[in-house]
């Protein structure tokens, strides 16, 4: 076929050089290579080079070397047509007919193939979907960057093989200074926590667990109740022990702790018994609050059906092409239904909900319990402090939150992403979760907060970029233990990894404005003699000028027009695929329903609308690769840049003003 009756675009005449990162190495590539695009349905296509390194996947063309048509928002780190191995997902391959038809019948292509496919489909954690034709490629050049790239993302892989390392052994190690995240790793971060949250009458950090002689699973500093001994902490490597997530203003306080393995004999569990009793009795009672426990594994979904409804629900956006993308739409809301992923945030949600009312009415502590107290037990006390505690709205106070309860916390990232291929059983969106739930509030209460729905967008993405050590290891003890011994080998002094705070490694100044709310409602400073006054309450007060204004209608990236599923995607007719069977308790629903009753105060308790139509699809994040579904030059990013323009323009006229004013004088 000639380019023109194929509809593809005429092969690159000059050579196109990837751009590699420090200690990036290239491993492999294959010339002469397709990229289908299918914004129109048909099967036209771009003519370029596919490469394989230690880092990505890249596809490179005329329009990689070239700087025109740049985006506003880019990301320096990872390009329009770049898969890092940790963001692959699946890979298929398939056989074509001819260029414009391809057999429907595709394969999971995994380990050694013995036969190599004519088209590569490469499916991506963060919902993008590659369609490759690889047959105008020499045949030896297929052989190896498929060979490549299955072996490369796919296989398992020691820690030390993760791009993460030879990152960290070559560049230059600069952290952003303006970056003011409490990381959480010194014990003076947590007695500061501690301050700020009052919490430090009744609580303590302690340093029991320096050297990891407690345990390997906890972190180097923790808090718990002034009541409970040192000897209590050793005996059973923690568990049992109600460690300290945040104070409320009231006193209460929220805790968590790490349960004792179910199936002991009888004299162990007795024993267990006799200790656990113990310590409820120490901290129920004055000057403690009353004690609540809630066991989240038996009043939340198991890691598996969080795990199970994901994967289901991500299959409705992993479109191949514009065909199926509208041969979904008739049944696309019974299949989302059926996904239960929605049912599963609002639980999480309503959860959330709940212990918000123990700390805040009952004026009751809260004990969640889990068996590593590292998964669940982060999702809700992460978003009970975002619900309650605005300074958790802030972009720095948010980040400091992750730090606190998932990072030092002890999320076994690694292994609930998957990173190294090792065992699908672990693997679980835990953290995705949380950021689900986090977006219901950002876009039913946007002036409350610092941060935009962008910003959760890229934090997502950057579960998958391997230079960053934050979303990477399974605890603290890991990522020290291998710090020291790489430090050890190279010889060179302290090993130090980028954390993914630091946003100018992948964003410009101009990029990272998008991050920022510009509507954000800042709190208010407090003259010095309103301070001795002013009495810190959760209540909802018209005390700024700001009201809540109503979603629009036209949120994401969505064309006007009244097709079946772009008219009702953002919730319009999700509630009635939601199961409601499970109703709220009297005193659930008195405080809910009081609280909605009243106008919203931005810096004080929020309390997300959990009811059916209310939970919604996060459309910037699923959506933005299906080209049917997006407004061009729309929705909200476009309403951001525009407000951050003006924003600049009435800036810029400030300054112009104070200087005309300056020279007057």
């Amino acid at each position: 076929f000639s380019p023109q009756e194929i509809h593809i675009k005429e092969a690159i005449e000059k050579e196109v050089n990837p751009c590699l990162l420090p200690g990036e190495l290239l491993l492999c590539e294959a010339n002469t290579v397709y990229k289908y695009i299918q914004e129109d349905g048909s099967n036209r296509g771009t003519c370029g080079k596919l490469i394989c390194t230690n880092f990505k996947i890249a596809f490179l063309d005329d329009d990689s070397a070239s700087d025109d048509n740049e985006p506003q928002f880019k990301n320096k780190i990872v390009g329009e047509n770049d898969i890092t191995l940790q963001c692959v997902d699946q890979i298929y391959g398939g056989k074509l007919f001819n260029f414009a038809v391809y057999d429907e019948k595709k394969k999971l292509l995994t380990g050694q193939l013995r036969k190599y496919p004519e088209k590569l489909i490469i499916y991506c954690k963060d919902l993008r979907v590659f369609n490759f034709c690889l047959r105008y490629t020499k045949e030896e050049e297929v052989k190896r960057i498929v060979s490549g790239i299955i072996h490369h993302s796919q296989t398992p892989k020691l820690l030390k093989r993760l791009f993460l390392f030879s990152y960290a052994l070559a560049a230059p190690y600069n952290t952003d200074r303006r970056n003011q995240t409490v990381m959480f790793d010194t014990l003076e971060d947590w007695r500061s926590e501690l301050e700020r949250t009052k919490g430090n009458v009744k609580y303590k950090a302690v340093t029991t667990n320096e050297g990891y002689r407690v345990s390997e699973k906890l972190p180097l500093y923790f808090v718990v109740p002034i009541c409970v001994s040192e000897e209590s902490i050793l005996k059973y490597e923690g568990r049992g022990i109600p460690i300290w997530c945040w104070s409320c203003h009231n006193g209460a306080a929220l805790l968590k702790m790490s349960a004792f393995p179910k199936e002991q004999d009888d004299s162990t569990s007795q024993t267990q018994k006799a200790f656990l009793d113990g310590i409820y009795k120490t901290i129920n009672k004055p000057p403690y609050e009353l004690l609540k426990t809630d066991d989240l594994s038996s009043s939340l979904p198991s890691l598996q059906d969080i795990q199970t409804a994901y994967t289901r629900f991500k299959q409705l956006f992993l479109i191949d092409n514009s065909a199926d993308f509208w041969a979904t739409d008739v049944k696309w809301f019974s299949l989302l239904e059926s996904t239960n992923w929605l049912e599963i945030i609002r639980r999480v949600l309503k959860k959330a909900i709940e212990v918000a009312e123990c700390l805040e009415r009952q004026h009751t502590n809260v004990l969640l319990i889990e068996e590593s107290a590292t998964d669940l037990c982060c999702v809700i006390s992460t978003l009970v402090q975002v619900m309650m505690d605005s300074y958790s709205r802030t972009k720095s106070g948010f980040q400091s939150l992750i730090q606190k309860e998932w990072v030092i916390g002890g999320h076994a990232f690694l292994d609930r992403c998957n990173h190294l291929h090792k065992s699908d059983k672990e693997e679980a969106p835990v953290f995705l979760l949380l950021l689900n739930c986090v977006w219901q509030l950002v876009q039913q209460y946007p002036p409350a907060f610092e941060f935009t729905e962008t910003y959760l967008t890229v934090l997502s993405d950057s579960l998958y970029v391997p230079i960053f050590s934050t979303f990477f290891f399974n605890s603290q003890h890991q990522k020290d233990t291998v710090r020291s011994g790489e430090s050890l080998k190279t010889q060179r002094g302290p090993f130090r990894f980028l954390t993914v705070w630091d946003w100018y490694v992948q964003f410009d100044l101009k990029a990272q404005a998008f991050l920022s709310n510009p509507l954000y409602a800042e709190k208010p400073k407090l003259e010095k003699s309103q301070r001795k006054t002013a009495r810190f309450k959760h209540q909802r007060q018209l005390s700024l000028p700001l009201t809540q204004t109503k979603s629009s209608a036209k949120r994401g990236f969505f064309r006007e027009e009244t097709d079946h599923l772009i008219k009702n995607i953002l919730g319009k007719r999700i509630g009635k695929f939601i199961n409601s069977s499970d109703e709220c308790p009297n005193s659930f629903k008195e405080f809910y329903d009081s609280w909605h009753s009243k106008p919203v105060d931005y810096h004080g308790l929020l309390l997300p609308r959990i009811d059916g139509p209310e939970i919604k699809v996060w459309a910037q994040r699923y959506l933005r690769w299906i080209p049917e579904a997006q407004l061009h030059g729309g929705g909200t990013i476009a309403t951001a840049a525009k407000i951050l323009d003006l924003m600049e323009e009435v800036q810029s006229l400030q300054v112009k003003m104070d200087e005309e004013r300056s020279q007057a004088v």
